[in-house]
Formats: C-alpha cells, sequence, structure tokens
C-alpha cells in the first residue's frame, strides 16, 4: 500500500488516480496501469491502450475569469440536470442518474464543489462542474468539467475550473485532474491555461 506522504509528495507520479480511489478499488485482472516511464512498445501485445494525463495544480496564482452572459446555479441538488448535461456534453459517455447520485455517498463529496452555470437569455444550463476534497491528502480532485458543445471556446470551461481552485484555495494544499490524452476535444489545453502543470502519464492496457 503506497504511504499517504508518498502521494502528497508526487501525488501525478506515483498513482493514476485520486489516493481515495486506490484505497477502494481493485485493478481488474484483464488490466494494467503502466507510467509512462515504464512503459514500452513490447507490453501493448495482447492488450489495448488508452493513455491518460494527470497535472497538479499548487493553488496558488488563480486567474479570475468574468463572463456576464451567465450566472452560477448551485449543483448539488441538481442531480438531474447535471446527467442530461454530462450525457447531452459527450459523444461517447453515458451516465445515469443513479452514477451521479452515488458520488454524493463517497468520502471525498463536497456539496460546495457541485456547480452548474445557466445562460442568463435562455434560463438554460449550459456548463457545469463536479469536484471532490479529499480530507486526508488536502487534495482537490476535478472529475467532471462539461460545456455543452455549441457553447464550447466561449471561455466556459476556464469559467468552471478556475472557480472550483478559487474555492479551495487556502483550504486545498493542491488539485489534480486527469483525462484521456487523446480525446479530440483537448481537455488537456483547457487545464493548462488554468495553471495546471506536469508531463505523467499513465496507460491503461487492457486485454484484447
Amino acid at each position: 500500500m503506497l504511504l499517504l506522504q508518498e502521494y502528497v509528495n508526487d501525488p501525478c507520479g506515483t498513482l493514476s488516480i485520486p489516493y481515495w480511489k486506490s484505497k477502494e478499488l481493485a485493478v481488474p485482472q484483464n488490466m494494467k496501469i503502466i507510467h509512462d516511464r515504464d512503459f514500452s512498445v513490447g507490453m501493448l501485445r495482447g492488450y489495448k491502450d488508452e493513455p491518460y494525463f494527470r497535472l497538479y495544480h499548487n493553488l496558488k496564482n488563480i486567474g479570475q475569469v468574468f463572463l456576464t452572459d451567465v450566472e452560477p446555479v448551485s449543483g448539488s441538488s441538481n442531480i438531474n440536470e447535471f446527467v442530461w448535461l454530462i450525457n447531452a456534453s459527450y459523444s461517447d459517455i453515458s451516465i445515469t442518474k443513479e452514477q451521479i447520485e452515488s458520488y454524493r455517498r463517497t468520502p471525498v463529496y463536497c456539496p460546495d464543489l457541485w456547480i452548474l452555470f445557466k445562460e442568463q437569455n435562455s434560463n438554460n444550463i449550459v456548463a457545469g462542474g463536479i469536484a471532490d476534497y479529499d480530507r486526508e491528502t488536502n487534495e482537490l480532485i476535478l472529475e467532471w468539467i462539461q460545456v455543452l458543445p455549441h457553447y464550447r471556446r466561449k471561455g466556459y470551461g476556464q469559467l468552471i475550473v478556475n472557480s472550483l481552485l478559487l474555492k479551495m484555495q487556502g483550504i486545498a494544499e493542491f488539485a489534480t485532474v486527469s483525462g484521456k490524452v487523446n480525446n479530440p476535444t483537448n481537455p488537456q489545453s483547457l487545464y493548462r491555461k488554468c495553471g495546471f502543470i506536469g508531463d505523467d502519464v499513465w496507460h491503461i492496457l487492457t486485454q484484447k
């Protein structure tokens, strides 16, 4: 079992997932998780590879984003809105109400870190984010950051991320986020604009 201090010293290089998840989840027998420093092409024999980046933020220099056409809405009680938003934002992801509700039963659930943004003109939800706070590691964990396709590249993604970072500045010691390296929407670019850094990549190898 990885020691807590080892993780805190290098969260993105020691684990592919947040510390709290590593204590509750077991790697399936048909799967291997390899850091890029230990990865070689020969490992792909009989496996398919999905690389994930994992980035770090020290929560020190966080810019504020001001957009006048949207306003924040508390999201912790709006389960249906989150289900709709997530499913409408991704073509390759489908999530259920039960899955979203299960997030509220985890030890890292923090209702203040569930936020939605609605467009003032239409009153429609157009973007939102879900983050966790692990008190054991003192870590802010960004889990879901989504913007409806029609509203992308207008600053909403940066608004969500920076809003979550600012909420935990002075409380958490650091923040982490991960995502697919080959995601066509390139979320890594958004996170780096918001001050996340690092070059850790984890290869999720699944038997063919």
